[in-house]
């Protein structure tokens, strides 16, 4: 992890490039977000304008720091037999892989971080509520480790269908509206917010997002935690599945 980090950290092209591309969607989703609650009475959902703007300025840093084609890029050394070639290693591959994609976001993550407070803070001024901040700093970190870990679960389709591509295009829808990146899981539909609520997708966005935004909420800790030591499980499942189909079937 330690070496992806490095790694990540010396691609300052790439650095700068995700930095300010998280400035911009933040700026405009953010400021869109702002204008609407002030249209409304001030707030929406439960969020004032002030919240919304730190609410998408959380929910953004904690996708945009991970590689967005990760689930399509394991397909790929999967279907090209890399993957076979590092299942013969004695270490496990799945916690090789999940701990330098998440060494490899952490630089990414700590830009956007700054970037956010700093942007966030001329717009529309300090936090809400600043220990749901300081919480939202943990959360942050969690929404990246449950991200990465779901994504290598996701891609292991691709020891059955050999093409991970599908399954990258609709993780990532699930991310933006029911994972909370786009809008708090309190402007959905009652129905969608319950279904979303019970999904792991929420740990990845709408946690950091619901603490920055002013809410002291604990528990969303507790609940990444859970979501991520089931997802970490999932991933290791599914790689030891599909180990055995190669076996099986000689790939």
């Amino acid at each position: 992890m330690t070496t992806a980090m490095r790694r990540a950290t010396a691609e300052r092209g790439g650095f700068v490039v995700a930095t300010g591309f998280y400035v911009a969607v933040v700026l405009m989703v953010g400021s869109l977000w702002r204008t609407a609650a002030l249209s409304h009475g001030g707030h929406i959902a439960g969020y004032s304008a002030v919240s919304l703007f730190w609410y998408i300025a959380a929910s953004e840093a904690a996708t945009v720091s991970i590689n967005i084609r990760l689930i399509e890029e394991i397909g790929s050394d999967i279907a090209s037999g890399g993957v076979a070639v590092e299942l013969l290693r004695p270490t496990s591959i799945v916690g090789v892989r999940i701990a330098s994609e998440f060494g490899r976001a952490l630089p990414r993550l700590a830009g956007c971080a700054i970037a956010g407070v700093a942007l966030a803070g001329l717009v529309v001024g300090a936090p809400p509520n600043l220990g749901a901040a300081l919480l939202a700093l943990v959360s942050l970190v969690l929404a990246v480790a449950c991200n990465v870990a779901a994504q290598h679960a996701f891609a292991g389709i691709a020891f059955w269908l050999r093409d991970a591509r599908s399954a990258w295009f609709i993780y990532q829808k699930f991310v933006f509206v029911i994972g909370g990146m786009l809008l708090p899981l309190e402007a959905l539909p009652h129905g969608m917010e319950i279904v979303a609520r019970c999904l792991p997708f929420s740990a990845m966005a709408y946690a950091p997002g619901r603490l920055l935004s002013g809410h002291f909420e604990p528990a969303l800790i507790g609940v990444q935690l859970a979501w991520f030591a089931a997802l970490v499980g999932l991933a290791v499942v599914t790689f030891g599945a599909g180990e055995r189909r190669l076996q099986v079937v000689g790939g």
